[in-house]
């Protein structure tokens, strides 16, 4: 991925690599043409709100305020897999990783999947705002997001009804940047348009289109159709304690020792002992292998 260099430290110590300055500011102020462009974008996503094409549309309207290379669209639903529906500008070798691996077994550990099964509500929110303190050194995001070309992204988070929302994730996957504050603050201050526009797209069919004419590409013949909670307690089988697979669980997530430690209400000294014991008995040595087996394990095993 182009431009990629060392780690740096953002707020709270998180880790994020360093990125080269892009040739072409992309956070100049929008002038006439840009607005222009804006609500031209706009016209187009509303006539379309009732088609399988309004994903499209939305998605260069919202390019008219920020340059976006990549975007991904899907139905998020309370303990199921969630559902591709749409994606633009993601580079061929990226596909697979992302419209298979991700959305047949990846997506457990997925901090906005995760965030959603706990009750988050509709909203605009980047990556770091989401994220456990250790996730941006974690395996899962060098695994789903560096390798697949996304140093951050960003969410609008829809809500549908009780267990449906809908997910729109923009980012930089070809460039391989970050979105700087200044764009960070347009995108969010699109939501309540981006929110209203969502809901028109259910409300009025276009959603249902889009499911029912194969537009979202096929989905995994082996979804894993399991709650995300049940899921993580079975891993590891009569193995593990309880406690070892929340701390298994919470490792694999990207959080911390410290951090696991204010979650389970327990000491740091007590994560680090329940972390050996579950290694000695999985018999390996790292967070690494601890994620390998982890995604083995839902490959093989998971849905047995």
């Amino acid at each position: 991925m182009r431009g990629r260099g060392a780690l740096q430290l953002v707020g709270g110590g998180r880790m994020l690599p360093t990125m080269s300055t892009p040739a072409t500011p992309l956070d100049a102020p929008l002038n006439s043409p840009a607005l222009h462009a804006w609500h031209a974008g706009l016209a187009r996503a509303m006539a379309a709100v009732a088609t399988a094409e309004f994903p499209a549309r939305l998605v260069e309207a919202l390019g008219a305020l920020v340059p976006i290379e990549s975007s991904l669209f899907g139905l998020e639903r309370k303990g199921q897999p969630p559902r591709h529906l749409f994606q633009h500008g993601i580079p061929e070798a990226y596909r697979e990783p992302l419209t298979e691996r991700y959305y047949a077994r990846g997506y457990l550990l997925d901090p906005f999947c995760l965030a959603i099964e706990g009750g988050l509500a509709e909203g605009f929110y980047p990556l770091a705002e989401i994220a456990p303190d250790d996730f941006f050194a974690s395996e899962y995001y060098k695994t789903y997001y560096l390798k697949c070309g996304s140093v951050e992204d960003s969410h609008y988070i829809v809500d549908l009804d009780a267990q449906r929302k809908l997910s729109l994730c923009v980012y930089q996957g070809r460039s391989g940047a970050r979105f700087s504050e200044a764009q960070t603050e347009l995108l969010r201050a699109a939501l309540p348009l981006v929110r209203e526009l969502c809901r028109q797209f259910e409300s009025r069919g276009g959603l249902d289109l889009l499911l029912a004419g194969g537009d979202a590409g096929a989905q995994p013949a082996a979804a894993l159709n399991w709650h995300i909670r049940e899921a993580f307690m079975n891993f590891g089988g009569d193995c593990l304690t309880e406690r070892e697979r929340e701390i298994a669980h919470l490792l694999l997530r990207g959080h911390s020792v410290k951090s696991s430690a204010r979650v389970l209400d327990i000491s740091p000294e007590t994560v680090r002992m329940h972390r050996k014991h579950l290694y000695t008995k999985l018999e390996i040595n790292s967070q690494a292998e601890l994620f390998s087996l982890f995604i083995d394990w839902l490959t093989r095993d998971g849905p047995a």
